[in-house]
C-alpha cells in the first residue's frame, strides 16, 4: 500500500513537471509568435507608406518638370539648379530602397532609411543585386533585414548621444561563388564580453540595455540557420560588423 501511495505521488509529480515545462515552452512560443505578428503589422504599414510615397512622387513629377521649365525660360538658372538638386535628393532616397526589390522588402528598406536619416545617422545601401533575390521567403527576409537595421539604428543612436557626433550605418549585399553575402556595419558603444559571447545564441541577450528582451538577434540567427547559412560578427574600435553568408541554392 505504501509503495502504491509513493508511486502515485511520484507519477503526479512527473505529470506536474511535464505540465509546468509544457506551459513554459508554449508560453515562450506564443510570445515569439505575438512578436512576429507585431513585426508583420509594422512591415505592412511600412509597405503601404512606401507605396504612398512612390504614388505621390509620380503624381507630382510633371508639376516639378513644369516648375523647372518655367525657371529656365525666365533665365532663373540658379534657382532651377537648386530646385533640381533638392528634387533628385528626395527621389534618390526612395530609389535606394525600391530598386529591383519586391514590395515588402522595398518597404522595410525605405522605412529604415528614413528612420535613420531622421536621427541624422549616415546611411549607405550598397547592393550589387536586389535583396529580394535571397532564396528566402518574404517573411524571412523582412525578419532578417528588419532586425539587422533596427539593431544598427539603435546602436548608432546610443553612440551619437554619447559622442554628439554623426554615427554611420552601412548595409552591403552581393553574390560570390554560389553564396549571397550580407554585411552590416554600424557605430557602436563598447559591448561587454559576456553579452557578445551569447548575442546570437539565446533570447534575453542584447546590446540595448535594460528594458529590451534581445529577441531580434536570436531571430536573425534563426533565419540564418533555417537557410543553412553562416553568421559571423566582430566588435572592434567601436564598430560592430555582421557578415552573413547564405547558399544561393536551397538544400
Amino acid at each position: 500500500m505504501t509503495m502504491l501511495y509513493w508511486g502515485t505521488i511520484t507519477l503526479l509529480g512527473v505529470l506536474c513537471l511535464f505540465l509546468f515545462f509544457s506551459r513554459y515552452f508554449l508560453s515562450k512560443k506564443m510570445k515569439t509568435l505575438l512578436e512576429e505578428a507585431k513585426h508583420f503589422d509594422e512591415q505592412r504599414a511600412q509597405f503601404n507608406e512606401t507605396f504612398r510615397i512612390v504614388r505621390s512622387e509620380r503624381h507630382d513629377f510633371l508639376k516639378h518638370v513644369s516648375a523647372i521649365h518655367f525657371m529656365l525660360e525666365t533665365n532663373k538658372n540658379g534657382e532651377a539648379k537648386l530646385y533640381l538638386d533638392e528634387l533628385v535628393e528626395s527621389y534618390k532616397e526612395t530609389n535606394l530602397s525600391i530598386k529591383g526589390e519586391r514590395g515588402v522588402v522595398a518597404g522595410i528598406l525605405h522605412q529604415m532609411y528614413r528612420k535613420a536619416r531622421a536621427l541624422d545617422i549616415e546611411v549607405v545601401y550598397d547592393f550589387d543585386v536586389p535583396l529580394s533575390t535571397l532564396p528566402l521567403s518574404d517573411q524571412q527576409i523582412i525578419t532578417l533585414i528588419g532586425n539587422l537595421l533596427s539593431n544598427s539604428i539603435d546602436a548608432c543612436e546610443d553612440w551619437q548621444k554619447k559622442y554628439n557626433k554623426q554615427a554611420f550605418l552601412s548595409l552591403q549585399f552581393y553574390k560570390r561563388s554560389g553564396l549571397y553575402i550580407l554585411q552590416s556595419k554600424n557605430s557602436s558603444l563598447p559591448i561587454p564580453a559576456q553579452v557578445l559571447d551569447q548575442l546570437f545564441v539565446n533570447f534575453g541577450k542584447t546590446t540595448k540595455g535594460e528594458g529590451h528582451e534581445g529577441l531580434g538577434t536570436k531571430l536573425i540567427q534563426d533565419v540564418v540557420n533555417e537557410s543553412n547559412g553562416f553568421l559571423d560578427f566582430v566588435h572592434k574600435d567601436e564598430e560592430f560588423v555582421i557578415k552573413i553568408k547564405i547558399p544561393s541554392i536551397k538544400a
